[in-house]
């Protein structure tokens, strides 16, 4: 076992779970995580172009590429992805490597990308990597979130499949990814991993978290909507 893994170990119980809040639906392209006690407005504009199963998002925050991949029969998706931070003098942190509880547990390895939310609103589906604020009242263990430090100028990728939830065929599928610029105000432990710096985050993170999307993904043309 890795020092990592152990000192993640040491601070979850094996049975602790993720407990998390509902995104909104109907969000812009870059939106915030609503937060009922701290909502936050962000005058971030972003531009986007769709090509057959390819989306390139481009915002102040980061830059966003992916590729969806989804298989009607299976009801599996596949997204491979790239975050890269087009600052040139601050650091970002990508919330997509999950939490320490799932580490402890065994249900995700360290520095992998971890299980997103699933949200359907009808025949729409949205999936999200991000921090969500704790519900009320605050449980024992919570759920620290992990992110990956990405430098001024870099870049992150990643590539998670989902198997979606319910019977319901979808007609409509996105993509979220929590990003925030780096702070130790509200990131602590970092570890080094093969797949770059990892930090661990306070749920204060949440009130400086930013959201990028995909566009939504067409499941009958294949195609990202422009």
């Amino acid at each position: 076992m890795s020092r990592s893994n152990t000192k993640l170990r040491a601070r979850a119980v094996l049975t602790g779970v993720m407990l998390i809040a509902g995104v909104a639906t109907g969000c812009a392209q870059v939106k915030p995580i609503d937060n009922p006690e701290n909502s936050m407005s962000s005058n971030a504009t972003q531009t986007a172009s769709a090509n057959s199963t390819s989306a390139a998002i481009r915002s102040p925050d980061a830059d966003l590429q992916a590729q969806f991949d989804y298989d009607t029969a299976s009801r599996i998706l596949g997204v491979s992805y790239s975050v890269r931070n087009p600052s040139t003098s601050v650091a970002l942190v990508v919330f997509d490597r999950g939490n320490a509880s799932a580490v402890a547990a065994g249900r995700q390895k360290f520095g992998a990308v971890g299980a997103p939310f699933e949200q359907a609103q009808g025949e729409d589906v949205e999936l999200t990597h991000a921090v969500f604020p704790l519900r009320k009242p605050t449980p024992t263990v919570p759920p620290s979130p992990i992110a990956i430090r990405v430098e001024p100028g870099k870049g992150v990728t990643g590539r998670f499949e989902v198997a979606l939830k319910g019977s319901v065929a979808p007609k409509r599928l996105r993509w979220c990814v929590g990003v925030a610029p780096f702070d130790t105000g509200y990131l602590h432990e970092p570890h080094d991993s093969a797949q770059g710096q990892l930090w661990t985050a306070s749920f204060t993170v949440v009130d400086h978290q930013r959201m990028l999307c995909t566009p939504w993904y067409d499941v009958a043309t294949g195609k990202f909507e422009s």
